[in-house]
């Protein structure tokens, strides 16, 4: 069987993948983010290396014909990240955790093409933009400093959380492309308007409006 005939029929379970989203935990990140928003600080360029690679690795699977195998997790929390360019080369990562850096760039996760799971909270991006990786079912982006939403385009991605950053208005979520998109996280962001959230299977929404007092 091939990698692309085993990822069809997978479905991501985020209990088993341990996902934390407790009361405790939020309120921790918003004070993280609020100390990040009152100071402005120059991170030394920390890349990504091959031992940081062999110490967050996990999860040996098989690949293609199923006669190799690699590691298809990687946890690197953290870390000081700035630079994730050696991401490049490891095709076969499945579960990506680059929580907790000083990440401004996720373009070398754009070839991780086997991709269903991502977690980038806590880090400097102001954008969530890869190009579309197919088999994408869960992703977050929560406690960044990003301020649009273009550039996510993923058709099996169920579950996005864009909490605590700065997006204004929606813009960008293609009906079309997201067409798997059944919870979605904005809460925590400056937003003053629902115009652009138009998606067919969107089950949970999760916001609040900028100076109206109306919330979702």
């Amino acid at each position: 069987m091939s990698d692309e005939d085993d990822l069809e029929d997978f479905d991501v379970d985020q209990d088993d993948l341990e996902k934390e989203e407790d009361e405790k935990e939020t309120e921790e990140w918003e004070e993280y983010r609020k100390e990040g928003e009152d100071v402005s600080e120059e991170w030394l360029p920390t890349p990504l290396t091959e031992d940081m690679m062999k110490e967050g690795l996990s999860l040996l699977c098989k690949t293609g014909s199923g006669l190799a195998h690699a590691y298809v997790k990687l946890e690197v929390k953290d870390r000081d990240l700035t630079d994730l360019h050696l991401l490049r080369s490891y095709i076969h990562l499945r579960y990506v955790d680059v929580s907790e850096n000083h990440l401004t760039d996720l373009s070398p996760l754009s070839f991780l093409t086997h991709l269903l799971w991502l977690k980038a909270d806590g880090n400097r991006l102001r954008s969530a933009w890869l190009n579309e990786l197919p088999y994408l079912q869960i992703a977050s982006f929560a406690y960044n400093q990003i301020t649009d939403t273009e550039g996510i385009s993923h058709p099996r991605l169920g579950s996005l959380d864009l909490k605590g950053n700065r997006i204004r208005m929606v813009t960008g979520l293609d009906p079309q492309k997201l067409i798997s998109l059944h919870t979605l996280e904005l809460r925590g962001n400056q937003l003053e308007t629902t115009l652009g959230i138009n998606l067919p299977k969107l089950k949970n929404l999760f916001l609040e409006i900028k100076d109206t007092g109306l919330k979702t």
